[in-house]
């Protein structure tokens, strides 16, 4: 193919893959409804500078990432599409500058479209492109930040002066998407591979430019959430990196080899071309491209290793040098007709195909997992029946067919959230659920809900932020730790007295979790005359108002 015809079905693939399934599917809890809500409030309130979640102080992330999801709801509108457009669109451009070094390192056309091509479909960056959260972005601003790194060391003049400024812009907006690690992750690959490379001088000579500009960029939004809010810095700092990097009590922690064995998992379906990926990169290490690259990947790697804090999601920038090393390998196995590690990769997939749907008539059958659904559990075999396929006829004629696992891992991604049985769907998109009784919701004066997520996700339908939230806090402590003109919470004792002067002044509406034991004395404790709709565990009470 030429250039044109790679793009042309890159840009396909995009469209297909990435935007075209958005607005299928209700929104995830807690990250989807959290971070739709947030950027949400901040488009209705017009305070861009400090982010708040249901109208309660939330200083987790910085401002930028909201942003962005505001102006796409603003574009597209307050629905799915607008709210996952952004992660969308960043892990598109992520694939173009996947595309763009590709060209860079090797400038040869074919290791430019298989990079992109396996870069779009690893399955993680795949499902992470129709999710909503920031990661997809901050993977952006790293990318961009450490590709304008190498092209600016690798360009003479006005070019390298305006890549290093690049550089700082990308850094800027990273560091305002997610915060300082997106600083410390460009530091800690382009120090290493400048001592490398014996240009030390000439990083000390450029790089304050990049630092200059960083600071430039991102000052205005620095003093202004000081000056609105002065202990943001401080919680944003302790908080969020120091307790989470090296705190005994880390949120989300995991032991240090929790990235391995997910590093392996996140490049499906092209797990067993790692070996051949690794071998090639070593053997190749001494090349200056080969050695940036394992440098951009192992490096932040362990250095996300070290901390007690760790999701799933923070592996995404180390994906973009393992598409363009695995690229890299591919091509040059293409082109000696070596197949054998692809048609190991083809049996592994298909085998993991067949043993999928083994398991799932197996269970349909013993346990009824899709109890009078058979639409979903159609589209369940169909995935699984597409991804075998795929996968087989990569095996069968691996010159020929090579890229179908990447069809197969699209239409995976695209499928799959309609072909999960309502177990699932009821529990972790209650979305739906919400929006088929958002207008008896809406007309209620008062909102009661147990659960963030469905609060959030309650908010967000209704455009409105005064959730109070029965026995639960979580992620908003610090918010309502600062004094409410109304109260936010209530508790098992207090919720009696709240629903009696509630409905004295108007209808209530409550969305509740109620399967756990805790959840269903909550439910007791409530008055008993509600209307009421049901949908798995998940109960939404419509109050009338009580007469004087």
């Amino acid at each position: 193919m030429n250039r044109h015809q790679q793009i042309g079905l890159l840009l396909a693939a995009f469209f297909l893959a990435y935007l075209l399934p958005l607005g299928f599917h209700g929104l995830w809890i807690p990250d989807e409804t959290r971070y739709a809500q947030i950027s949400q409030e901040m488009l209705h309130s017009g305070d861009w500078a400090a982010p708040h979640f249901m109208g309660l102080r939330y200083f987790e992330k910085p401002a930028a990432g909201y942003w962005l999801i505001a102006v796409a709801q603003a574009v597209f509108g307050e629905n799915l599409f607008g709210v996952r457009f952004v992660s969308a669109l960043c892990t598109g451009l992520t694939a173009a500058l996947v595309y763009l070094l590709a060209g860079t390192l090797w400038n040869q056309p074919r290791k430019r479209f298989i990079s992109a091509l396996l870069f779009m479909s690893f399955m993680f960056i795949a499902g992470q492109a129709g999710y909503a959260n920031l990661d997809p972005q901050f993977n952006f601003w790293v990318s961009l930040s450490l590709t304008a790194f190498w092209l600016a060391v690798h360009r003479v003049g006005t070019q390298r002066l305006l890549y290093w400024v690049l550089l700082g812009v990308a850094c800027a907006l990273g560091f305002m998407t997610k915060g300082f690690l997106a600083l410390a992750l460009p530091v800690i690959v382009a120090l290493p591979y400048m001592i490398w490379q014996r240009r030390l001088r000439e990083l000390l000579r450029f790089g304050p430019i990049a630092i200059i500009v960083a600071a430039l960029v991102s000052l205005p939004w620095v003093l202004t959430v000081h000056l609105r809010e002065p202990d943001f810095w401080r919680f944003f700092f302790w908080h969020e990196h120091v307790r989470r990097f090296a705190g005994s009590n880390a949120q989300h922690d995991q032991a240090w080899w929790f990235y391995l064995p997910l590093l392996v998992a996140a490049c499906m379906p092209w797990t067993l071309l790692l070996p051949a990926t690794f071998k090639q990169a070593w053997q190749q290490r001494r090349l200056r491209e080969n050695a940036f690259l394992l440098m951009w990947l192992l490096i932040p790697l362990a250095f996300l290793s070290l901390s007690n804090g760790k999701l799933p999601t923070y592996i995404l920038p180390c994906l973009v040098p393992l598409a363009l090393l695995m690229g890299n390998a591919l091509a040059d196995r293409l082109q000696a007709g070596q197949v054998k590690a692809l048609r190991w990769n083809a049996g592994f997939n298909t085998v993991f195909a067949a043993a999928a749907l083994a398991t799932l008539v197996y269970m349909q059958v013993h346990k009824s997992v899709y109890a009078q659904q058979p639409q979903q559990l159609a589209l369940a075999l169909i995935v699984l029946l597409g991804w075998g396929l795929a996968n087989a006829l990569q095996g069968i004629r691996p010159l020929r067919f090579w890229a179908l696992p990447a069809l197969g891992a699209w239409f995976s991604i695209a499928l799959l959230p309609m072909a999960l049985p309502n177990s699932v769907v009821f529990s972790k998109t209650p979305d739906p659920f919400i929006v088929r009784h958002q207008d008896e919701l809406g007309a209620t004066t008062h909102l009661l809900s147990n659960d963030l997520g469905l609060a959030a996700a309650l908010s967000w339908r209704l455009k409105r932020n005064d959730v109070v939230f029965y026995d639960t806090r979580n992620e908003l402590e610090y918010g309502l730790g600062y004094p409410q003109p109304t109260p936010r919470e209530v508790d098992w004792h207090q919720v009696k007295g709240w629903m009696a002067e509630a409905r004295r002044q108007g209808s209530v509406g409550v969305v509740m979790r109620g399967d756990g034991k805790d959840e269903q004395y909550e439910l007791s404790l409530l008055p008993s005359d509600a209307k009421q709709y049901r949908e798995g565990n998940l109960l939404i009470l419509i109050f009338d108002r009580t007469r004087p």
